[in-house]
């Protein structure tokens, strides 16, 4: 072990990132069950890393609720309902395991709580400088869904979402902005999305910005709902069997 690896330089860091890439994973996909201990000296012999960035890592599981540690007992393993479910970090690890269906379902049934009120309320709160920017946002989005730039599509489509949520001027709203970002790039990365997006969720999202650029909350509020309730129903399609994780 390198002299920076044991004192927190970038050597550490990488390892550090090695032991959660991996351990984090395996319990948010349940490989390493609620309850199940393991020790400091495991993931040193494990990971074959020292015992500074072992501690590193399990400081970070717990921040997360995924685990607990107690003195002179070892690490133990939370069980899911103790899980802080909306960080963002843990929805991608969710979504790399077998239960990503679920874990995006549950997902947009937030989102299907959140944002078609946060698109109301920005319709009545946006200034007009940044109606026209959602308006801007909206237009590349579209641009770039009717060549099949799904990159650039994925990229708009976050901006458009996280703005709305910001336009809100709900706080809470907007803290769910990297929440939202991970669905969106989470279907994408698991090609829940088709080649080139539906012209009919496409005039939805342009129905969103319009609504929020003329003033009108209620249409804003049922065109959002439109768009989240095609996820649901695209994921139901996908796997009409998957259930809420937790």
């Amino acid at each position: 072990m390198s002299a920076d690896a044991d004192h927190g330089g970038p050597s550490a860091r990488t390892l550090h990132n090695r032991v959660l890439a991996e351990l984090g994973p395996a319990i948010a996909a349940g490989d390493v069950e609620p309850g199940q201990v393991f020790t400091l000296e495991r993931l040193v012999r494990d990971y074959g890393v020292s015992r500074t960035v072992a501690r590193e890592a399990v400081r970070v599981l717990e921040s997360m609720r995924l685990v607990v540690s107690r003195p002179r007992t070892g690490v133990r393993v939370r069980p899911p309902q103790e899980w802080s479910v909306y960080d963002p970090r843990l929805i991608r690890w969710r979504l790399a395991g077998p239960g990503r269906i679920a874990q995006l379902r549950s997902l947009t049934e937030l989102r299907a709580a959140i944002e078609p009120p946060a698109a109301a309320a920005a319709a009545r709160r946006a200034t007009g400088a940044q109606r026209a920017e959602l308006a801007e946002v909206n237009r590349r989005m579209a641009a770039a869904g009717e060549r099949g730039d799904l990159d650039a599509f994925l990229d708009l489509d976050i901006e458009f979402h996280r703005r709305i949520l910001r336009l809100s001027g709900n706080e809470m709203f907007a803290g769910l902005s990297d929440v939202v970002a991970e669905v969106l790039t989470g279907r994408t990365a698991y090609r829940l999305m088709p080649h080139r997006p539906r012209p009919h969720a496409l005039r939805l999202h342009a129905h969103v910005a319009s609504a929020i650029r003329d003033g009108l909350p209620d249409v804003a509020e049922t065109a959002m709902h439109a768009i989240v309730s095609e996820v649901v129903a695209a994921l139901d399609e996908a796997d009409p069997g998957a259930t809420p994780p937790g």
